[in-house]
């Protein structure tokens, strides 16, 4: 792997895959079946924590017991996978995808998606060979991202944190980011506000294109 330019790290769900309608229709449906109230995008955005257990603790004044947690989990994935067969992705993401590969600069994806899921939608959209690696989760997922963080940057065999930007549309990506000492940029393309976003501390932008211009300057 290449020793020089910036390694973007990305996110997928919220960043480079447009799903945040497929998000709110899962989460409505999911809510349906368990007896919740059904949330708009702003209150969703307004909310949404990882790990997820702390979202449903914001609306139900608790936070959900092991066993309602995995109902929830299992009734979310299953209307969510449905509706993702459909979603594109962000505008300008694969061009943007294509132009750093064309210019020899490494990125690779890091998702909490189930891995056995990811890896086949990435394939569908054509940009798996964009990546030099694709990591989805492989174990709980009520855990946040930042001990996978670790071990995507340990598959990435020597790119030095200082190196490497993520970009993605949670807070939790920023807290990933930090945990090995990376740096971040968050997109409002997905699951957050941008009020809630910038009270993190990181740069926000709306778009891509900007998300990977100020990724530059931040590892220059």
């Amino acid at each position: 792997m290449g020793k020089h330019g910036t390694h973007l790290v990305w996110d997928w769900n919220g960043t480079l895959l447009d799903d945040i309608d497929a998000v709110i229709g899962a989460t409505n449906a999911a809510f349906e079946e368990i007896g919740l109230e059904p949330i708009t995008l702003a209150r969703y955005r307004e909310l949404y924590r990882v790990p997820v257990p702390l979202f449903y603790e914001q609306l139900m004044g608790r936070l959900p017991t092991e066993a309602e947690w995995l109902v929830m989990d299992e009734a979310f994935h299953r209307h969510y996978w449905v509706r993702a067969e459909v979603c594109g992705l962000a505008a300008g993401a694969a061009e943007l995808l294509a132009a750093r590969q064309a210019a020899g600069l490494t990125q690779s994806l890091l998702s909490l998606a189930p891995h056995d899921l990811l890896v086949p939608i990435v394939r569908r959209h054509g940009i798996e060979e964009r990546f030099v690696r694709v990591d989805g989760r492989t174990g709980s997922s009520t855990a946040g991202k930042a001990e996978h963080m670790v071990r995507h940057l340990v598959a990435l065999e020597g790119v030095p944190p200082e190196r490497i930007v993520v970009i993605g549309d949670a807070a939790d990506d920023a807290v990933a980011a930090a945990h090995v000492g990376a740096k971040a940029v968050l997109y409002t393309g997905g699951s957050h506000s941008r009020k809630s976003l910038a009270a993190v501390g990181v740069p926000v932008v709306d778009t891509l294109e900007e998300a990977v211009a100020v990724a530059e300057e931040l590892a220059a």
